[in-house]
């Protein structure tokens, strides 16, 4: 198979959108999957807004076990896209198998390891006595899935730095088109509530990650997955790269499992379900949002890599700046959309008026601040595209912090709802120190680059 875009010599512009819109897309279509998810099992008759909360639960814990997707898939094809643009396919050979072992053995490990910690793990991370039966019943059954989760997610970003992200795109349909269609049949025709949520995901999944694994193990990728080159060295430096993305999504998901206790503790026994039903629907369109966003900028990354690794400063300067303004526009409009839509968003979960207008507002607050987030994110996988993890971790820790010091101050000065204010004050002090800081060191950063180039034998 043609490789689809070469990254090294066609037109950034053109190559950007190529590139972006696709993973973009892939990005949007998983949200999907817990979107259907929550929809169908939102309006389920009788236990629908308890069995959300319990599901909301699951939700942040299943995200940060599916971050070692990137820890491996975000860490690895970086690395694997600037050796091949240094013209060492052997050396990216040997990245995406160590890449393959590794995922396949962790994804083992902590299916093992999360079996049998599932419920005090739910319970101590915001489950109810009322909600402890979903959120156990979902989670039992999507563990059963891990391999699958993570082989797909992991395995595309070795698809998407070969220039084939309409391929990785294509997996993330199949699975997503999967689940819309199945979870209606187990949830409601089948009758098996919850339980029938997780097994049309994990079904899903299965068949993303067969459709992702036989293209690489196939004859189309410049670099297929093989089974030598096995090394130590190599799975550190993977882990080096990836462990932002990967500590960036966990931490993300801390946040979350972090705001549900704080929900409950300051909304009581009265209003702390309600308040989790809450947050688990702004969450959900959170992630309409950051999905995409980060489809835009991890996607990109193979261009930004590539380039970086073949000595062309002036394409990856060009390609950010690209990069930097479909964030900014696509953040611009899901502004737009979380002010305009966000009732008709919040109907899709729920039918009781209380919840619905506490949701519409949660949705409002957390995107006071989305355009400084877009630049966020931009400026973190751009470090990170390039191996400089030194200036990517700190920069997101630092948006972090901000978050868990808003979370727990806001709503001890004024009230439970306040905490949803912590998105928007990170959203915003976070971007505004990585600014400075990109402004600072990024152009330093490109110099020393050609300089090395200029100095090798």
């Amino acid at each position: 198979m043609k490789q689809a875009n070469d990254l090294g010599r066609e037109p950034i512009g053109p190559l950007v959108l190529r590139v972006a819109l696709p993973s973009m897309l892939a990005q949007f279509v998983n949200v999907l999957y817990s979107i259907v998810d929550r929809m169908y099992i939102g309006n389920i008759a009788g236990v629908g807004e308890l069995a959300l909360a319990g599901v909301g639960i699951c939700g942040p814990v299943i995200t940060m076990v599916s971050s070692v997707a990137s820890l491996i898939g975000v860490g690895g094809a970086p690395l694997m896209s600037i050796r091949l643009g240094e013209g060492k396919k052997e050396e990216a050979r040997a990245i995406l198998a160590n890449a393959f072992l590794m995922l396949c053995t962790l994804s083992l490990a902590l299916t093992a390891v999360l079996f049998c910690i599932r419920r005090p793990m739910l319970l101590f991370f915001g489950a109810s006595e009322a909600t402890i039966p979903y959120a156990e019943t979902y989670f039992s059954f999507y563990v059963a899935g891990t391999i699958f989760a993570l082989l797909s997610t992991g395995m595309s970003q070795f698809i998407i730095c070969q220039g084939f992200p309409k391929i990785a795109m294509f997996s993330v349909v199949l699975g997503a088109v999967l689940n819309i269609a199945l979870d209606p049949v187990f949830i409601f025709v089948l009758r098996l509530g919850v339980a029938g949520a997780a097994i049309a995901t994990v079904l899903s999944q299965l068949a993303s990650c067969c459709f992702v694994l036989r293209f690489l193990f196939g004859p189309w990728p410049q670099v297929s997955i093989g089974f030598k080159g096995y090394a130590a060295r190599i799975m550190g430096r993977i882990l080096a790269i990836g462990f932002t993305p990967f500590a960036i999504i966990a931490v993300d998901n801390v946040m979350i499992i972090a705001m549900n206790m704080v929900l409950q503790r300051y909304g009581g026994a009265q209003r702390g379900d309600m308040l989790v039903t809450c947050a688990t629907i702004a969450q959900s369109f959170m992630l309409v949002v950051t999905m995409p966003l980060g489809g835009i900028t991890g996607g990109t990354q193979s261009i930004l890599s590539y380039n970086y690794g073949a000595c062309h400063v002036g394409r990856v300067r060009a390609g950010q700046r690209r990069i930097f303004g479909l964030c900014l526009g696509f953040t611009a409009l899901m502004t737009a959309v979380a002010w305009l839509g966000g009732p008709l968003f919040v109907r899709l979960f729920t039918a009781d008026a209380q919840v619905a207008a506490q949701a519409q507002w949660a949705i409002r607050v957390c995107t006071l601040s989305l355009l400084p987030l877009g630049l966020q994110y931009e400026i973190v996988d751009g470090f990170t595209a390039i191996g400089q993890v030194r200036y990517s971790l700190p920069l997101s820790f630092w948006r972090k912090l901000v978050y868990f010091v808003a979370l727990f101050v806001c709503p001890a000065l004024f009230g439970a709802e306040a905490a949803f204010f912590a998105e928007p004050i990170s959203d915003l002090l976070g971007p505004a120190v990585s600014i400075v800081v990109y402004l600072l060191v990024m152009n330093r950063v490109l110099k020393k680059r050609l300089q090395t180039r200029r100095t090798e034998p």
